[in-house]
């Protein structure tokens, strides 16, 4: 059975974000998207409990796909989940520049992990958690850029 892990931060999860869900989970028998869990990084909007909601409610018409998150490193991770590949997805050519540097890193320690880049659609080539955020923050118009139920719990949140 070939896993796949999907990471990232999910704080929001955006269409961007459902795109390479929904075309990845079509190359692995098993995708795991997963929340990471970054004591680097401030806390964010949402909890990781909520991300992993958010997450679990948008994706729920996907049978192979399972939440989870994580803290460490991602290779520890993929072996404790048995899983061989990791899905990017990529934006921008500051995208591509960043992620390859992390792909190498990650085929160094494990080599028997192959990093897969999945290039966004162009709708989505501007879209970031960060630009829902700010949108979300000052009243601007979000509700095209992320999953219906996720809309909701950004209102909810900043109300």
């Amino acid at each position: 059975m070939k896993t796949g892990i999907y990471p990232g931060s999910f704080d929001p999860v955006t269409n961007g974000h459902m795109d390479i869900i929904e075309r990845s989970c079509k190359l692995v028998d098993k995708l795991i998207v997963a929340v990471l869990i970054n004591p680097n990084k401030d806390a964010g909007l949402f909890s990781i409990e909520e991300r992993i909601e958010m997450l679990k409610e948008s994706t729920k018409h996907l049978l192979n796909v399972e939440i989870d998150s994580f803290s460490g490193l991602l290779v520890d991770y993929a072996h404790y989940k048995n899983a061989s590949i990791v899905v990017r997805g990529l934006r921008a050519i500051m995208d591509l520049e960043r992620e390859m540097q992390m792909a190498q890193i990650n085929k160094n320690i494990a080599a028997e992990v192959e990093t897969v880049f999945l290039v966004t659609r162009a709708k989505y080539s501007f879209l970031s958690s960060s630009a829902v955020r700010e949108l979300a923050l000052f009243n601007g118009a979000f509700d095209d850029l992320v999953p219906a139920y996720v809309s909701a719990k950004l209102k909810s949140k900043l109300e």
